[in-house]
């Protein structure tokens, strides 16, 4: 269930394992994204892509859009 969370609760679940999920277009997410952060461009986000994310911990998915 999507969650809305603030930066001291991301730091957390990052701490615990969580995979960080950048959304924004791949040539974005070369310019700069966050260190160990998994690229899956929202564009791609389906069904089959989504199984590349890890099903045993906490997911948290972001999107920085600098425009």
């Amino acid at each position: 269930m999507p969650t809305d969370l603030q930066r001291d609760e991301v730091r957390r679940l990052l701490e615990r394992g969580a995979q960080l999920v950048d959304v924004l277009p791949a040539r974005q997410y070369e310019k700069e994204h966050l260190p160990g952060a998994m690229s899956l461009p929202l564009e791609r986000l389906d069904r089959e892509t989504a199984q590349q994310l890890p099903k045993d911990r906490p997911i948290v998915v972001y999107c920085y859009d600098m425009q």
